[in-house]
């Protein structure tokens, strides 16, 4: 006899994905303000029950991706089996496919990143729960690097130099069809800081050139 378990699980993330559907387009068209959890619940045709279920307020609808790109970090967490950084630079290279591939997936529908981040912009309560999520995915990565077997210092450290490199062109731009080269290029920078040659340190021996100020010529 068939589980009625999938046929359960369906229907939640039918459920899910219809109240950020209807939340979205709420938001477009009154503004966040104008927005209740009755009438998220209402468009989406839920109850309030079902909505609470999956959200514990609105603002939580605002973050659904975030929320998703989370359960990729963890679910990533789980999978591999890759051997621990054992340094910064190594922790930064094992984080940037997983950055990207956030980014990718944040950047999928570029008009919706774009509103997505208006309405942030617009909303102090929602840009305290964006830096909020912001640092979760931060703590997310800086596990993932303990789970493999980096030192906490090491792993905490570069999580936030990865995430350092992503508010950076958040804050620059925020452009969703650049957004994966741009942050793919933050990090090859952070990558190869000290690794330039450096120009030849001056000759004390020579002097120093000081015209006009009794300096040897």
């Amino acid at each position: 006899m068939t589980s009625p378990r999938p046929l359960v699980e369906r229907k939640q993330r039918q459920a899910r994905a219809r109240i950020i559907e209807a939340a979205q387009e709420l938001f477009r068209d009154r503004g966040f303000d104008g927005v209740s959890v009755g009438d998220i619940a209402e468009r989406a045709e839920v109850g309030r029950t079902t909505f609470f279920r999956h959200f514990g307020d609105k603002q939580e609808v605002v973050f659904a991706k975030e929320q998703e790109l989370l359960e990729t970090i963890t679910a990533a967490s789980r999978a591999d089996d890759i051997a621990a950084a054992r340094n910064v630079t190594e922790a930064i290279e094992q984080l940037r496919p997983i950055l990207l591939t956030i980014c990718t997936r944040a950047a999928a529908d570029p008009e919706g990143y774009t509103r997505h981040f208006q309405l942030i912009a617009q909303h102090p309560e929602l840009r305290d729960r964006d830096a909020a999520k912001v640092q979760q995915i931060a703590d997310k990565l800086g596990d993932l690097l303990v789970n493999r077997g980096s030192d906490e210092p090491t792993a905490r450290f570069a999580a936030h130099i990865a995430i350092a490199c992503y508010q950076t062109v958040k804050r620059l731009g925020n452009n969703p069809h650049t957004l994966v080269d741009d942050i793919r290029a933050a990090l090859e920078q952070v990558l190869t800081l000290g690794t330039e040659p450096q120009a030849e340190p001056p000759d004390p021996s020579r002097g120093i050139h000081t015209a006009g100020r009794g300096g040897p010529a």
